[in-house]
């Protein structure tokens, strides 16, 4: 389509909140979104280059924009929803969940039936779920079992076949599981109030049952019915056990949804608690890919929709960890502190939980694809050409100017390679001077690299701030490698990156995997140079300490030293202790060479 006609589209549109939806040459849908002006909203979309090149590829795809105005941008939330998951366009996050789940029906019949179900039949029936897991609803079938007799039979228990004799007891009136209301055992009023019992278990609230147990077991206990009294007991036990279970907050937080989410660059994670009567009765987390990049706000304010129609969820209260936009039927609350907040980072929790889960999952199912989130993250991150696939990491020790060393440890797919790892003694320093040490060190690595054709890194990361980066940089562009590899400099605050020419520091995310990556290569580099430097001043210091034997190697005076604990001692000790340390031979010639010491 020529793009002067869809010029001429968006300046048509209204500036009423409605809803869009791009289409591409062959008619096929792109993307839907939700706006408070149409107008503004898709003219964002073309007067702009965007910062994700999925994006700016999906606004060259757009021939065709069609628009649905609505009365208010909750409409508009609400009917974007809908078409996202009717159409499921191809640049839309996936919220679709392709799970049934289980209900509990209380049947509309005399003598209501209690069950599991995943199909919602509207004949009356009433209906509590949609429960996350079967395991959820098996637990309180068993526990309204232990607690109330029900019929389980299927029979039509209208008041004429019960009268006319119609139906015999079964074995489960025998057992005690029914108390025989198809023989007339049992009234329908005296039915009835047990299951009114349990439609309150069911919404969560336990107050009601409790009294009335609590109340006939005191009344049964008085009367001397002490055997009847301990089954009460028994099921008071089980609707506390219950209960304890499943309340988590303060009881003065009712009927309230929790919904918070954590994302990374390619999903998010949204995670719900349903609080009723003080109490978590139901917690889910939904996984939405990514498509275009999208703000958390936005994911979130999807997901809620989606949640609270699948879930069927009416409270009039959500809390939530920022500002989201839900029309003005729902109060937002975005709690700093108390029970509330507390409720919160319970939720976030999950949800973090559930990322770790999916994130380990990945990497045992596809260690590839892991990688290769790890990998586009640093780059993003760094703001780098190229996946760092290869990283090196530069650390100098030197304890008081003494034994100056330096250490290369090497990163491959974000994990060390310490087959590469490569230790430095500095030659041409004289003194402590760190500066000087990382020139003298990069030049060397990387001449090296150069004349044995070996691949270079895409990232060279230095453990000091600006001045061991220049120092560092002065070997690079002596080499002609400027350009061709990224190079930072980490100050002593981890949260600090500098680049070349660049006197304001970058800072990462406390929380972020690149951050992670970074901290680990530091810390592979220090432990790999402080090794070093400890071996090379142990020796300085052995040899200092000993003489040169003839024929006694460094290792045979070290072993000897370690046992006797000072030459002092190894000089007194007779030529059977020696011998009995490192051989006969060995301990015949320092003998001796201590006894012609001693006659000189």
């Amino acid at each position: 389509m020529n793009p002067t006609t869809l010029i001429l589209q968006i300046q048509t549109l209204p500036d009423n909140p409605g809803v869009y939806q791009y289409y591409d040459k062959e008619g096929k849908i792109l993307y839907v979104g939700k706006a408070k002006n149409l107008k503004k909203r898709v003219s964002s979309y073309f007067n702009k280059i965007h910062d994700t090149a999925k994006t700016n590829v999906l606004v060259k795809k757009i021939v065709t924009i069609r628009h649905i105005v609505v009365p208010s941008e909750t409409d508009a939330l609400l009917l974007e929803n809908n078409l996202i998951k009717t159409l499921q366009p191809r640049y839309n996050v996936l919220l679709r969940d392709d799970k049934s789940y289980p209900w509990l029906c209380i049947k509309k019949e005399p003598f209501s039936r209690i069950f599991a179900t995943r199909r919602m039949v509207k004949d009356g029936s009433e209906y509590f779920g949609p429960y996350t897991s079967f395991k959820t609803v098996n637990t309180i079938l068993e526990l309204i079992k232990e607690l109330y007799p029900l019929r389980t039979c299927n029979y039509d228990l209208n008041k004429s076949n019960i009268d006319s004799g119609k139906f015999k007891v079964c074995l489960e009136y025998h057992i005690g599981n029914c108390m025989g209301p198809c023989e007339g055992f049992e009234t329908l009023e005296n039915y009835q109030k047990q299951v009114d019992a349990i439609r309150e278990i069911l919404k969560g609230n336990f107050k009601e049952s409790m009294k009335d147990f609590k109340r006939v077991m005191t009344n049964l206990a008085a009367d001397m019915h002490f055997e009847e009294a301990q089954k009460i007991k028994e099921k008071i036990e089980i609707l506390e056990n219950y209960q304890s279970r499943s309340t988590i907050v303060n009881p003065k937080i009712t009927n309230i949804d929790v919904f918070s989410i954590v994302s990374d660059e390619s999903a998010a994670y949204v995670n719900f608690l349903q609080i009723s009567h003080g109490s978590i009765i139901r917690s889910h987390t939904m996984e939405i890919k990514k498509k275009l990049d999208e703000p958390d706000e936005e994911l979130l304010e999807l997901a809620i929709i989606e949640l609270r129609d699948r879930f069927q969820l009416l409270s009039r209260e959500v809390i939530v960890p920022f500002q989201v936009d839900l029309g003005e039927n729902i109060k937002i609350t975005v709690p700093q502190l108390g029970d509330k907040k507390q409720i919160l980072d319970l939720s976030i929790r999950n949800a973090k939980f559930y990322r770790i889960e999916q994130l380990k999952q990945l990497q045992i199912v596809d260690p590839d694809r892991h990688t290769k989130r790890i990998m586009a993250q640093m780059q993003k991150d760094l703001r780098l050409p190229v996946e760092p696939r290869h990283i090196e990491c530069f650390d100098n020790s030197n304890i008081q100017g003494t034994n100056p060393v330096a250490a290369c440890v090497v990163f491959k797919d974000g994990k060390p390679s310490k087959k590469d790892y490569r230790h430095f003694n500095i030659k041409t320093v004289e003194g402590p001077d760190d500066f000087a040490s990382m020139t003298e060190v990069v030049y060397r690595r990387y001449k090296r690299l150069l004349d044995e054709n070996e691949p270079l890194p895409q990232l060279i990361i230095i453990d000091g701030g600006k001045g061991q980066l220049s120092s560092a940089l002065k070997s690079i562009d002596e080499l002609g490698l400027r350009g061709k590899i990224a190079i930072i400099g980490i100050a002593k605050r981890l949260e600090e990156l500098f680049y070349p020419g660049d006197s304001i520091p970058l800072y990462l995310d406390k929380k972020s995997e690149t951050l992670k990556v970074i901290q680990q290569l530091r810390n592979e580099a220090h432990r790999f140079g402080i090794t070093h430097h400890r071996d090379k001043r142990s020796k300085a210091a052995l040899n200092s300490s000993i003489e040169s034997i003839p024929g006694i190697g460094e290792k045979t005076m070290l072993t000897l030293i370690q046992h006797f604990k000072s030459v002092k001692r190894l000089k007194l000790a007779t030529e059977k202790e020696i011998s009995d340390v490192i051989g006969v031979s060995k301990a015949k010639k320092i003998a001796e060479f201590y006894k012609a010491t001693n006659d000189n």
